[in-house]
């Protein structure tokens, strides 16, 4: 049985456009569903879109249609922009379908026949574009403080989730579990937020009708927040505990924006708890992206539109950077330049520039056919090596959701062998007939350090990788058994390939 590996992303709201945002936790989570699986788990990774609420309901009402149609046509965006980006996804899950409803009925019976969901009435300062309820100490200025703008005073009858009961059982757990919560400057901050006292939790509205009912009272829709967190066992067929709930839950890492990070650290535990089932094994909270060092926003109109990047710079380049430019978990800042400068140096001139030198020298000095190598001495066992312990240290760092460090990692074997190169000097060796044994030692050396590090690279950057790997003439399925030297084989077929990353000259 292959060890299993369950990563999801949170469900993205419809009534949001893509930007960078969605983008960056997608592709987190697509680099680490295809890592794993190369090194031969059976991984199931899901995404998908948050669909009811007051929110959605309005914006229908607004463009004159029904809160589902809307739903309907502004999913596809996210769906599309998946299938660009070269997401791998097991599943797609909507809050409007049945599957995800009677996951979210079955839970809600379940605390509320425990008595710990009760009715009650609740009166709070509400923002309608968080759906959030904030009391009169937590507004700054009278308005929401997540967002800045103006709340409202509601007062409504609602159901309670008894959230306080389990303070002290979720603090315990974050105590006994110090990786539940990362990176660890979060993990601080949920503690103290919890410290400061739990409150029972309105789980309930009746003032809009967009949402799945309460159970045997549906004047109450379910808060919207209870809902969407339950994706992520309906997804795997909950209420039906056999079958991918036994398989894949609990998750291996739910991978957040910081903002949502209380719903997925504090509520979502809690009603885990309330339900008697497990609780995720890890929850990570990224940064935020910033543009130009100024906060995304429609209205200052910066916010970064990832189809357009795809289209002006390529995907991979767009995967890389997102990964590479900011360690996982810290703030980063988006600029055209910042990009443009990775493109050029890592990809193009590293990278690209190593292939195609490499590919080049196979075709000019041995016609493309890989020679057979001789016995290799100090300068090629270095490299052998360095592309070896490669493998360990980015095995380590994707466990520890250090993007960048693992693409360090790989990028410190292409400059080793772009250094190879220099100290070994083919065209030196390719004047004497004599050294032709040394040359093609160096050749060999050469491509299969190449071969392993985009074996290792494919779960970063697919489609590069896929045409590398091709003009190396290595068509076998990637796995953890063909990442140790020897793989490729004499009389291999070689082609030069095209510079994999062109420059990019243009103006900003």
């Amino acid at each position: 049985m292959k060890p299993t590996f369950y990563v999801t992303t949170p469900i993205y709201y419809v009534n949001d456009v893509p930007h960078i945002g969605h983008a960056y936790t997608t592709v987190a989570a697509d680099v680490l569903a295809r890592y794993k699986r190369l090194m031969g788990y059976d991984v199931y990774f899901l995404t998908g879109s948050d669909e009811h609420g007051q929110k959605v309901e309005k914006a229908a009402i607004t463009a004159g249609e029904t809160p589902l149609e809307l739903a309907d046509r502004v999913v596809k965006r996210y769906q599309a922009l998946w299938e660009r980006l070269g997401i791998s996804h097991s599943d797609f899950i909507r809050t409007t379908q049945e599957r995800h409803k009677k996951g979210v009925s079955e839970i809600f019976s379940n605390i509320l026949a425990k008595g710990d969901i009760y009715l009650g009435e609740y009166e709070d300062w509400y923002c309608t574009p968080c759906e959030t309820f904030w009391t009169e100490t937590q507004l700054i200025e009278g308005r929401c403080p997540d967002c800045n703008r103006p709340v409202e005073k509601l007062k409504e009858e609602s159901y309670f989730f008894r959230m306080s009961k389990y303070q002290e059982q979720l603090l315990a757990h974050i105590e006994a579990h110090p990786d539940f919560i990362q990176p660890k400057s979060k993990r601080n901050e949920i503690v103290s937020f919890i410290k400061e006292g739990l409150r029972d939790l309105s789980v309930s509205r009746t003032t809009f009708t967009w949402g799945i009912p309460v159970p045997g009272n549906d004047r109450h829709i379910i808060y919207v927040w209870f809902d969407a967190l339950t994706n992520y066992i309906s997804a795997l067929g909950y209420p039906d505990e056999t079958g991918n709930y036994s398989r894949y839950w609990p998750v291996d890492v739910h991978l957040i924006g910081k903002d949502i990070l209380r719903f997925h650290a504090v509520y979502w535990p809690t009603f885990l708890m309330a339900a008697g089932l497990p609780l995720p094994e890890k929850v990570f909270a990224h940064g935020w992206w910033t543009v130009e060092g100024q906060k995304m926003s429609k209205s200052l109109q910066n916010v970064v539109e990832p189809n357009m990047l795809i289209d002006k710079y390529g995907v991979d380049v767009v995967r890389y950077f997102l990964l590479r430019e900011v360690p996982f978990g810290l703030d980063g800042d988006f600029s055209h330049t910042a990009l443009i400068q990775r493109m050029n140096s890592d990809l193009a001139n590293d990278i690209g520039n190593l292939l195609s030198r490499s590919t080049a020298m196979a075709v000019k000095y041995f016609e493309g056919i890989l020679p057979e190598p001789s016995e290799m001495i100090d300068i090629d066992l270095a490299l052998k090596t360095k592309t070896g312990e490669m493998i360990a240290i980015v095995d380590k760092f994707i466990d520890e959701l250090a993007f960048s460090k693992a693409l360090q990692a790989i990028w410190d074997v292409i400059s080793a062998g772009n250094k190879y190169i220099d100290d070994s000097a083919p065209w030196t060796l390719a004047k004497d007939p004599a050294n032709r044994g040394r040359l093609a030692t160096v050749m060999h050396t050469l491509l299969e350090s190449q071969r392993i590090t985009h074996c290792v690279l494919s779960a970063f950057l697919p489609t590069t990788a896929g045409k590398a790997l091709a003009s190396l003439g290595y068509a076998e399925e990637i796995s953890k058994e063909k990442l140790v030297w020897g793989g490729l084989k004499a009389g291999t077929v070689i082609t030069k390939v095209e510079a994999l990353f062109p420059r990019y000259e243009g103006k900003e």
